[in-house]
């Protein structure tokens, strides 16, 4: 059986992971697990940690999607050699 893609989604800096409510489940539908970061929005540095962890965490293939600000934290992860699928 293929192993389901993660999809890690990171918010913007004037937002919290629940600004992905609407797109988690429609994500969810298709067959991705989905997580939602939330970030600390205390240093660059410190959001780049929080979301290198939580791709650590995940299991198999992953996908990064970040909003705004967090394209910049995605960044740090995504340059990260391992198992990511795509950086957009």
């Amino acid at each position: 059986m293929a192993q389901k893609t993660n999809v890690v989604l990171v918010h913007g800096a004037w937002a919290d992971g629940s600004s992905w409510s609407k797109v988690i489940p429609l994500l969810q539908q298709k067959g991705f697990n989905v997580i939602a970061a939330q970030i600390p929005l205390t240093s660059l540095a410190d959001d780049i940690a929080v979301t290198r962890n939580l791709v650590a965490a995940q299991e198999g293939p992953t996908v990064l999607v970040g909003h705004s600000y967090a394209g910049v934290v995605i960044s740090g992860p995504a340059n990260t050699p391992g198992r990511l699928v795509s950086r957009r």
